[in-house]
């Protein structure tokens, strides 16, 4: 487990984390689409950009919160191939901020014990934000804790087609035949691959859809919506997402008492949560 981060925690944290383990049924995968930082920052009477330096914050603490959680991987929806039609000014901050905190922050995710990997279209990135990806990857690559994969110049539509693609391929080049097709072998050729399909998808500034994310992964998932946006998205929420989630996650074959137990620890978490925020 991390431990600088455990030690830079509250006691409150401390707590809800441990009322939130109890359940023994948190989310293996959580997948975040971070949405809402242009909004937050036009709201606020600042360019654009200033959204998406805020919103680094955030993601800073649903990192350290999640590792410390336990949760073995965490996927954020970070830029799409869509995102390259937005003004030319807005994504060469965009890349520079992304070089930024992977430079910034690899070594602290490296101390932590955090796995860094990323999918998408990845060598549509400037050359030096790329160059930097892939040092960072490679620097955190024999860590065993929370697996952060950032989703980049990325397209659900497009890894799909891609798969699609190289499974042609290879039936042309008698390694496989139709029939071998399967759910699984169609996931096997997904930049995801290596990845558990999400439990919990998350999504910032309250719009009711996946925006072409893990369009294939997220079959099953359960979907949280908040109206808050990114830049204010911090622990205290995802706390509260997992609370909503763990009661879904309520299973038959409880007895009675259990089911009270159970009950009553989501009402301590969000019981410290307001307390924490008053």
């Amino acid at each position: 487990m991390p431990q600088q981060w455990v030690q830079e925690q509250t006691d409150t944290d401390l707590e809800i984390q441990r009322l939130l383990k109890q359940s023994s049924q948190l989310p293996r995968h959580i997948a975040i689409i971070m949405d809402g930082n242009g909004r937050w920052a036009q709201e606020r009477g600042l360019p654009r950009y200033e959204g998406h330096r805020e919103g680094i914050n955030s993601v800073r603490d649903i990192v350290k919160a999640s590792a410390t959680l336990g949760i073995q991987y965490l996927t954020l929806y970070a830029f799409s191939m869509e995102n390259w039609k937005r003004p030319k000014q807005e994504i060469s901050v965009l890349m520079e901020l992304l070089q930024y905190y992977l430079k910034v922050e690899t070594p602290e995710l490296k101390a932590n014990n955090v796995r860094l990997q990323a999918i998408g279209k990845l060598n549509a990135l400037p050359k030096r934000v790329y160059r930097q990806l892939l040092r960072s990857i490679n620097e955190t690559a024999d860590n065993t804790g929370l697996t952060l994969t950032l989703a980049l110049s990325y397209s659900g539509r497009w890894d799909l087609v891609r798969a699609m693609q190289l499974i042609a391929l290879d039936i042309r080049r008698g390694k496989l035949s139709p029939e071998d097709i399967t759910e699984e072998l169609v996931s096997s050729y997904l930049l995801t691959a290596d990845l558990p399909d999400p439990d919990l998808v998350i999504r910032t500034s309250g719009e009711m859809r996946l925006s072409n994310f893990l369009l294939w992964e997220t079959a099953y998932s359960e979907i949280y919506i908040t109206h808050k946006y990114w830049p204010d998205f911090r622990r205290n929420d995802l706390y509260q997402a997992l609370v909503d989630y763990l009661r879904r996650e309520r299973r038959f074959g409880l007895t009675s008492e259990q089911i009270r137990q159970q009950r009553q620890q989501f009402d301590n978490v969000e019981y410290l949560l307001r307390h924490d925020e008053s």
